[in-house]
């Protein structure tokens, strides 16, 4: 039986593996958005697919090298949590 707390546990502990997952490409975005906002600052360029090329740049590499993190991440969470809550062990 899916008691009160196990849930809200079982809730807040998704909530933290996906800001865990979600945190490597967070970061990558805004280190590039400052990085081209500064460069954009310094030249006066201000066009516009200079600040969205560089951002999806930065995230795609960064998603594929924590690819297997956030897979590993992700696994350990659900065979830990949701399937013994779903089989009822």
């Amino acid at each position: 039986m899916l008691t009160e707390t196990l849930f809200f546990d079982t809730l807040r502990q998704g909530l933290w593996v996906a800001t865990v997952t979600s945190l490597p490409i967070l970061t990558a975005a805004l280190l590039a958005g400052v990085g081209v906002g500064l460069f954009q600052a310094l030249t006066s360029i201000q066009e516009m697919t200079l600040t969205f090329v560089p951002k999806l740049l930065a995230i795609v590499v960064t998603f594929w090298m924590s690819m297997s993190f956030m897979t590993e991440t992700l696994i350990t969470f659900y065979q830990s949590r949701v399937i013994p809550m779903i089989t009822g062990g």
